[in-house]
């Protein structure tokens, strides 16, 4: 029974992912974090039906990433937690690099 479940569940997600990629998103507003400044790469974000994100790079607008609202709240939560923190990288010394 897990196992049909399992697959009940890969099936709607892919159904849900399918139809994400599939809406026309040409006309959606792009935002970005406030005080960057148009000429510097930042990433950029639109809002979409039923929850779902857009996300891309400002240097390759036309590589566009979309989550559904579950994705998309994993992630902001995981963001907050510092799931993605990044270490700082260390110089030779064993000193932190300057960012």
């Amino acid at each position: 029974m897990a196992d049909a479940e399992d697959e009940d569940v890969k099936a709607r997600k892919a159904r849900e992912r399918d139809e994400l990629y599939a809406l026309d998103i040409s006309g959606v507003e792009w935002q970005c974090a406030p005080g960057t400044e148009e000429h510097e790469e930042r990433v950029e974000i639109a809002y979409l039906p039923e929850g779902a994100v857009a996300m891309r790079s400002s240097l390759d607008p036309e590589t566009v990433l979309r989550y559904t609202e579950a994705e998309w709240r994993a992630f902001v939560l995981g963001a907050r937690d510092g799931e993605f923190d990044l270490e700082p990288a260390r110089q030779q010394d064993g000193e932190s690099a300057s960012r």
